[in-house]
């Protein structure tokens, strides 16, 4: 079976969609739709919206629009070279960015507005409310309501007056794990893209990541599945301070660890199995991945990074975990481990002499 972003008839089976359900409104009857744009449509007629209404792009105050860039600076810092780079891979397509906050308000536009056309220039202005609430189904709308990432195109959105546009949309989590904005690329009257949704999915991933690096750490842990190739986009990211805290973590990271949006993240010793000096020390060794278990029972390849412009590290063996010799054993046996026994090898991956190796795990088994 054909995809519906595929389909050679896609617009006439938008318009047998819409059809169905915005003019009949028969519940009953089958369409090709995806199941977030019913749910969506059904939202704006349960709000009273009439699909061939005229649509108003409203802008809010000045001072609600100046309320909103103030908050949002953290937003806009970690999303400007994101957009500019973005905008370069869709520079012929007549599509441009648009970036919101939580609620669907615009922060922030840039690429081709054609301002001499009133169907861009009324969307594509800071302070313009896009949530659904104000224009029905839009991808802006409908990313924040179903927090997952959208395409729609030409009849998908709810009025007539919004079926010129052609959108792609992808919600931005915060470091908390919490939605704060989302990012639209939209066009006027253009050929379809579905690829922009892998396009802006990247792109508010990016951003999650700036996010993320942009608060306070001394420790950098970039997770991923065993196999997986380091510095992938489903890299998880993690932020430490010295003590241990976690500070901050990307949307990725909450879901390899299990932390739900909304939960504190909590300190590193809560979800990785090993003292929070093994992955100072293993930063500090410049080690390259680690297989870390977590408590659940799973396994993370663990890159440490040390920030070296962040805030001072841990002092080891002080308050947290076990002593710095035991932890040095720790680490000794597993490069040994991880070397198949092979003694140099390990000892050339710590930047140690053999002898220290065998002084050190034959010190343990004296303790022993």
């Amino acid at each position: 079976m054909q995809s519906p972003l595929t389909h050679p008839h896609r617009l006439a089976l938008i318009e047998q969609a819409r059809k169905s359900v915005l003019d009949t409104r028969d519940p009953s009857t089958p369409v090709q739709l995806s199941p977030w744009i019913d749910r969506s449509w059904r939202r704006c007629l349960g709000m009273g919206f009439n699909p061939h209404q005229p649509v108003a792009f409203d802008a809010v105050t000045h001072s609600a629009v100046r309320n909103a860039i103030e908050a949002n600076q953290p937003l806009l810092r970690a999303a400007a070279p994101v957009i500019q780079s973005l905008t370069r891979a869709m520079a012929n397509t007549r599509y441009f960015a648009i970036l919101t906050d939580a609620s669907g308000l615009v922060i922030d536009v840039n690429g081709p507005v054609d301002r001499h056309n009133p169907q861009a220039s009324t969307i594509a202005r800071v302070g313009v409310d896009l949530s659904e609430r104000a224009v029905g189904t839009t991808a802006i709308g409908a990313t924040l309501a179903e927090l997952q990432p959208v395409w729609l195109h030409r009849g998908e959105h709810f009025f007539d007056a919004t079926s010129v546009y052609s959108c792609a949309g992808a919600p931005i989590w915060g470091p908390d794990g919490q939605c704060v904005g989302m990012l639209d690329l939209t066009g006027v009257n253009v050929v379809e893209q579905p690829a922009l949704k892998h396009l802006v999915t990247q792109s508010a991933r990016s951003i999650e990541n700036a996010l993320a690096l942009a608060r306070p750490h001394r420790l950098l842990l970039c997770l991923s599945w065993p196999g997986s190739l380091p510095g992938d986009a489903s890299e998880g990211l993690v932020c430490v301070d010295a003590d241990g805290q976690i500070t901050a973590l990307n949307r990725s990271a909450a879901d390899m660890l299990g932390i739900v949006a909304g939960m504190a993240p909590g300190h590193c010793s809560d979800v990785f199995a090993v003292p929070v000096e093994t992955l100072f020390d293993a930063a500090h060794l410049q080690r390259g991945p680690l297989d870390v278990p977590l408590w659940s029972g799973l396994r993370l390849s663990v890159l440490a990074q040390l920030n070296q412009g962040g805030e001072r590290g841990p002092v080891h063996g002080a308050s947290h975990g076990l002593p710095l010799k035991d932890v040095e054993t720790a680490m000794i046996r597993k490069a040994v481990d991880d070397a198949r026994g092979n003694v140099k090898e390990a000892a050339r991956a710590l930047g140690i002499s053999r002898a220290t190796v065998y002084r050190k795990l034959g010190a343990q088994r004296d303790r022993g």
